[in-house]
């Protein structure tokens, strides 16, 4: 196998990170501003519900290709991926880069060995791309020391939310330390030069101590029974009645530690009828942003919950708990709600993800 590029070869870039720590909003950004190049993309959701696909910018276009319901790494097979990689790369595209956007809970090496596999002559593989959260780093260390092989593993590394991290420079040198030569790029809500994505392939040295060391050793070795989403599940929550904002509100701050990932858009009917609420949360941080109801599409509450050992029946139902009865707004409501919608910042707003990782203060 070689990793040569011809003139007619697309780089495939993976684009991995733990649960919150920005993918989509830096995906976003490179979208709104990839200047003369057009990236595809592939997005890989882990829930029934494609949240993420649906806060990518054209979507609905034929450079993006959605993928539910699990993790990739697990979901296909290489051959299986060039399924996919083929109705990106086709010439009336136009596509000069491909990203696949790996769930939060994905194994990067697993998507990158796939990648490196793959046997589409029109693809190439691009480099690994690690976004790290900065403001959740030591925990996220604590309770997975294996995103260190996944740093050491990255081309790019984007070291996200610097702003809301209180040691910045402490976690961006602790960052450089775990790399193995990789560029770290210090980012907040996700922006980066999208010429990165072409600069970040590595070397034919560097792709192939992935192919034939790291990759394939941590493979044979372990299966799939070390990979991080094999501790957590999703639950996936869709109803067309709006919700309550004092029960949401409830629901949210009671809910219990192990659930650590909420994404989502909600519809509070009467109390906000022109807008939907898309709702971010991270550990015990939380996040709303108002939106107006994309004009094409139903209005629904759809949700999506991540953790370990949640009990999703018993999230059932207190979420069904939360749908309101209300034909009348109530002008106090939303006050519980409106507490954790941030004030807009210049070009803060591309995305509903550039708003996961702070907590509003009332």
């Amino acid at each position: 196998m070689t990793q040569s590029r011809t003139p007619q070869q697309i780089p495939v870039v993976v684009l991995a990170g733990f649960l919150g720590s920005g993918k989509t909003t830096l995906l976003n950004h490179l979208l709104h501003r990839s200047g003369g190049s057009r990236i595809g993309a592939l997005v890989n959701d882990f829930g029934a519900i494609e949240i993420d696909a649906m806060a990518v910018a054209g979507a609905l276009g034929d450079s993006t290709v959605s993928l539910g319901n699990g993790c990739l790494c697990c979901a296909v097979d290489a051959s299986e991926l060039d399924v996919y990689l083929e109705r990106l790369a086709r010439p009336a595209t136009g596509v000069d880069v491909i990203v696949i956007e790996a769930s939060g809970l994905a194994e990067p090496q697993e998507l990158v060995r796939m990648v490196l596999a793959s046997e589409h002559p029109a693809i190439v593989y691009g480099g690994l791309v690690e976004v790290v959260d900065a403001a959740e780093f030591d925990e996220t260390r604590t309770k997975h020391p294996e995103i260190d092989r996944h740093l050491a593993l990255a081309d790019l590394v984007v070291v996200n939310k610097l702003d809301r991290a209180p040691d910045a420079d402490r976690v961006l040198g602790l960052v450089r330390s775990l790399t193995d030569g990789a560029a770290v790029v210090p980012a907040t809500y996700g922006r980066i030069d999208p010429e990165l994505l072409f600069d970040c392939r590595p070397s034919e040295e560097r792709v192939g101590q992935l192919s034939f060391d790291d990759l394939h050793r941590h493979t044979d070795e372990a299966g799939h029974a070390d990979h991080l989403h094999a501790a957590y599940d999703s639950l996936s929550f869709a109803r067309e009645a709006p919700l309550d904002p004092r029960r949401t509100m409830s629901f949210l701050d009671s809910r219990p530690e192990g659930l650590y990932r909420i994404k989502g858009y909600v519809d509070f009917g009467p109390h906000d009828p022109h807008n939907r609420y898309a709702v971010h949360a991270v550990g015990r941080f939380l996040r709303f942003h108002p939106e107006p109801w994309p004009p094409a599409e139903p209005r629904l509450t759809q949700l999506v919950l991540i953790g370990a050992g949640i009990d999703a029946t018993a999230l059932t139902g207190e979420l069904e708990a939360c749908v309101s009865d209300a034909r009348q707004p109530d002008e106090h409501a939303m006050w519980g709600v409106l507490r954790y919608v941030r004030d807009p910042e210049p070009q803060a707003f591309e995305d509903v993800e550039s708003l996961e990782p702070g907590l509003a203060q009332p």
